[in-house]
């Protein structure tokens, strides 16, 4: 089972060739999340919609893509090619991460046509005088979605996905140049990690780690929304330390020298889909320069790393883990660990 993702700017002709693409990939299904985006402006109250200025920015339309998608996999099997523009990197990593949590690959295609070939065909789309002005907004949604598209290709677009230059092709010809690229493994599947998604609750163990400056590092990590401390879920028979000491070396090359000490333990209530368990996290120490410069690049499972200030952490991280952080640094003030439930001390 696999998705075939067949990204690109509005009017580039992404809908049109997956559907030659089914055609041309046995046991292949179509799969448009517009139809999700249209379903929830029925089902959300306007009020609701009306704050977000896309139906991308709405957390539960992005939960919806990844469960859908397996869904229909799970049903159907074989391959599910997915016409879909995606120019925020965030929203690629939450909805490809996801699907790779449930041991989905995708492959990603991006059709590249002109910028004056793309204004083309999006002009070539304009309609007839008297249809509703809702055709015209389409229409102009395009045009001003061309830079933000620009920006996202230079940034990570090219780097992230195989291209495909449409521009001189048919639908059928592009879609028989993805098939190739996808079955001769010229459009490999995406390099993320793939975390299983938990079945129940569980143990995760952090590290804070702080440069010279005593500003606290935090990771981005591509398989999930916000950002993060270096760390992951205990794995069964292990010490939470330890496994916070390997996922600091897996996750940043570093090795730390001895067991870092508790700073608090954090009690996370279940919030469908997520289950909830006991968060950890410890006080891995101070990295003096020369320790910092060793600092890894980010993998697969990073997309950034930075030492931040708690002001700047405040802005980064998630109401909750934010909590977190900060009553670990009121513990590693006063020396004492402290019991939290759902971020408040007890």
């Amino acid at each position: 089972m696999i998705v075939v993702w067949i990204n690109g700017a509005f009017g580039a002709g992404k809908t049109t060739t997956a559907r030659e693409l089914i055609e041309l990939i046995p046991n292949s299904t179509l799969f448009d999340p517009e139809v999700i985006g249209g379903t929830l402006t029925d089902l959300l109250p306007a009020k609701h919609l009306a704050e977000v200025g896309d139906f991308q920015d709405l957390p539960i339309w992005r939960r919806l893509v990844i469960d859908t998608a397996a869904a229909l996999l799970a049903e159907l099997g074989g391959t599910l090619v997915v016409p879909m523009t995606l120019l925020r990197q965030e929203y690629r990593d939450e909805i490809f991460g996801g699907l790779a949590a449930r041991r989905i690959p995708v492959r990603h295609l991006v059709l590249t046509p002109a910028e004056t070939i793309l204004r083309a065909r999006i002009a070539d789309r304009e309609t007839p005088p008297g249809l509703p002005d809702g055709e015209i907004r389409v229409r102009q949604w395009a045009y001003d979605h061309i830079e933000p598209y620009r920006a996202a290709l230079a940034s990570w677009l090219a780097a992230d996905a195989h291209l495909v230059d449409n521009g001189t092709l048919t639908p059928h010809q592009t879609a028989a140049r993805i098939a190739e690229a996808v079955t001769s493994g010229e459009a490999p599947a995406c390099n993320i990690v793939q975390t299983p998604e938990p079945t129940a609750e569980t143990l995760a163990a952090g590290v804070l780690l702080f440069d010279e400056r005593d500003r606290v590092l935090l990771v981005d990590p591509t398989y999930k929304a916000g950002w993060e401390f270096p760390g992951g879920v205990v794995e069964p028979g292990e010490a939470p330390a330890r496994a916070g000491m390997r996922e600091v070396t897996e996750e940043t090359g570093l090795r730390l020298a001895d067991v870092p000490r508790l700073l608090v333990v954090d009690w996370e209530r279940p919030a469908p889909p997520g289950y909830g368990g006991l968060r950890l996290l410890f006080d891995g120490g101070r990295l003096d320069s020369a320790e910092a410069e060793r600092l890894l690049l980010p993998g697969p499972e990073l997309r950034a790393c930075r030492f931040v200030t708690e002001q700047e952490a405040a802005d980064l991280l998630p109401p909750v883990r934010y909590e977190r952080l900060r009553w670990a640094l009121r513990a590693r003030e006063r020396g004492a660990a402290l019991y939290l439930e759902a971020g408040v001390p007890v």
